[in-house]
């Protein structure tokens, strides 16, 4: 991989923040023609947190003038645990070099009113 960024991932509960151990957290990438790429499968340790992983980037400098492609990558994080709300968090933003620390809050199942997913949809960069 020429260029790259890595993603960490926090899991905890959304109110107290406790952290939530074997939550099963995947990495989605899009790929150029429209489909989904599985990228990573992790499980949280006791203290909510998942390794490091390593994602391809866009070079910076080829996208720093107007018509370029965005200088990061995008991915999707899917976050499952029994008990909690399904939790989606798309387009999370990975530049070249950078560590991006990713939380992800879930919701007691008791909290939800019977809602089975929760979305969260991250706007691009205004670069």
């Amino acid at each position: 991989m020429p260029y790259s960024g890595t993603l960490m991932t926090r899991v905890f509960t959304s109110r107290g923040e406790l952290p939530v151990e074997d939550a099963a957290v995947s990495i989605v990438q899009h790929s150029s023609n429209g489909r989904q790429q599985l990228v990573n499968i992790q499980t949280s340790d006791r203290s909510g947190n998942t390794l490091p992983i390593t994602i391809e980037t866009p070079d910076t400098q080829s996208s720093q003038s107007p018509g370029q492609p965005e200088p990061f990558a995008l991915c999707d994080i899917w976050v499952e645990r029994a008990g909690y709300q399904l939790l989606l968090i798309q387009n999370v933003q990975i530049f070249p070099n950078i560590a991006t620390i990713q939380n992800l809050p879930l919701i007691p199942l008791a909290n939800t009113g019977g809602r089975p997913a929760n979305r969260v949809d991250i706007p691009p960069q205004d670069l």
